[in-house]
């Protein structure tokens, strides 16, 4: 069968993979996001269903008043002797943790400390013995990948932290995994940043603490100089054999909001790249880049993205919240979301109200029918505290209206009002260039305005996310969403 990258799009970077029971469990990185570490499920390698979060507890993870890209960075999902593990940071702590389970959709332990630095922690498990790898400095301030044995079961260091490489010459060594296979043992990592210099390095060794070195030309996979090519930023890989006994690499990489527009809003999304073993090395793609599409073995198909609705949604699963949510504040159905507002706003560096599903490609139409007493609620397109683009509904003393409000490097600029009353729909149509803005009152459309999609691109707002399509309220209001609809075009 012939399947299309990406595999899984919109917001979802830094994914790791392992393998049970013949099924695959993937899981990618949540920043400031709550629940945090998203994790999903595959029998194919292409087809991904989430199944739920890992860190679904507060006390698993500190956001409170975490700026954005901050939080959860780079998780590692291990499956070992019947238990699932996930190694993370949480880079605005400095903390670098684990836990597990043994129900894979299940709830997951309390965080497990581990006392090593850096980041991208990574697990391996050999003859009973667990190894922690992160990027960072060893016991002797030499910088790379570091690693150290550790019980499992306290997270408690055996060995002192040691460096075992140091890359193959290209900054921001990060994202060290290391398998065995064949007797040897592979350490991949990726290094240039995560940006159009990404690339995946990889090194050899016969023992697990070196010396690792190159076997082959690196980097192994790269698309830094393809162009001119839309798939960029192609690194931060793991590596996984199917079920047919194929090897596949499956890394971040992002879309170009066009061929001659270095913009990416969609943030880093899931790439799968077959690679092949030759002479004790991987060769990765056909050339050494992660193009568009593969022929692959298997009958299955791939799934295109399903229509959007409330009903066809869970609120627990496929949305997501800004940092520590109240849940008083949301009742969450499949034909309502009701929203009750606070005086924290979307520009904040805090929890306000608000919903939302990752911004899955460029395409689409959203709409939704709000009702609401007072205060402000409607639709963000929002990519930080500094750059979201926000149709809204607000009562005023003279009644109510409709808004479009663009917020750019902290300016905020209202774009248009629209007299409307109580209840009214809201309607965003979207392509790669363009956010369009529209407010429905009874069978009036009326324009709200529109905002260019390059400035929520991470060029532009730095960070390591993606857009989000929210639902918010502010103010000591009740918002009443419903009809939700979005649907993709391509």
């Amino acid at each position: 069968m012939i399947y299309k990258n990406p595999v899984l799009s919109g917001f979802y970077p830094d994914p790791s993979v392992c393998k049970a029971n013949g099924r695959f469990y993937m899981v990618c990185s949540s920043f400031q996001y709550f629940p945090g570490v998203p994790l999903f499920e595959s029998g194919d390698l292409v087809n991904w269903k989430q199944i739920g979060y890992v860190l679904t507890r507060k006390n698993q993870v500190a956001l409170e008043n975490v700026n954005s890209s901050g939080g959860v960075f780079a998780p590692t999902i291990r499956y070992n002797d019947g238990r699932f593990y996930m190694v993370t940071t949480n880079d605005t702590t400095h903390e670098n943790f684990y836990v597990y389970t043994d129900d894979i959709y299940g709830e997951w332990s309390d965080p497990v400390t581990v006392e090593q630095d850096g980041i991208d922690p990574s697990l391996f498990f050999e003859d009973g013995k667990a190894y922690f790898i992160s990027n960072g400095s060893d016991s002797e301030g030499v910088h790379g990948v570091v690693q150290c044995e550790i019980d499992i079961a306290t997270g408690k260091k055996l060995t002192p932290s040691r460096c075992i490489w140091q890359g193959s010459g290209g900054r921001y060594l990060e994202s060290p995994h290391m398998y065995k296979i064949d007797g040897r043992y592979y350490l991949m990592a990726a290094e240039g940043g995560t940006e159009y210099g990404h690339m995946i390095t990889l090194a050899v060794s016969e023992s697990v603490w070196g010396e690792f070195a190159p076997r082959g030309e690196n980097p192994i996979l790269t698309n830094r100089n393809k162009a001119p090519y839309i798939i960029q930023g192609i690194g931060h890989g793991d590596l996984v054999c199917d079920n047919n006994g194929d090897w596949f690499i499956l890394s971040l990489g992002f879309r170009q909001i066009h061929l001659w527009m270095t913009y990416h809003t969609l943030g880093r999304e899931v790439f799968l790249t077959p690679v092949r073993f030759r002479d004790g090395w991987i060769k990765a793609g056909r050339d050494g880049t992660t193009d568009d599409s593969y022929e692959i073995k298997g009958d299955f198909c791939q799934k295109p993205l399903p229509v959007f609705t409330f009903a066809s949604t869970d609120p627990h699963i496929d949305w997501c919240f800004l940092r520590c949510p109240v849940p008083e504040n949301y009742e969450l159905s499949a034909e309502s979301y009701i929203l009750h507002g606070t005086d924290v706003t979307l520009d904040e560096v805090g929890s306000p109200t608000f919903i939302a599903l990752r911004q899955r490609e460029f395409d689409f139409e959203l709409s939704v029918a709000l009702e609401l007493d007072c205060g402000e609620a409607g639709i963000s397109m929002y990519m930080c505290e500094q750059e979201h683009y926000d149709a809204a509904i607000r009562k005023t003393y003279s009644g109510y209206e409709a808004l479009l409000r663009l917020n750019i490097g902290g300016i905020r600029h209202i774009e248009n009002t629209v007299k409307v009353s109580g209840s009214a729909r809201l309607i965003v149509r979207a392509d790669n260039l363009f956010y369009k803005f529209y407010v429905s009152d009874g069978e009036k459309e009326s324009f709200l305005g529109m905002g260019q999609s390059k400035y929520l691109s991470t060029e532009v707002s730095g960070g390591f996310t993606g857009v989000m399509t929210g639902l918010y309220a502010v103010g000591e209001n009740t918002a009443r969403f419903t009809d939700f609809k979005c649907e993709y075009t391509n």
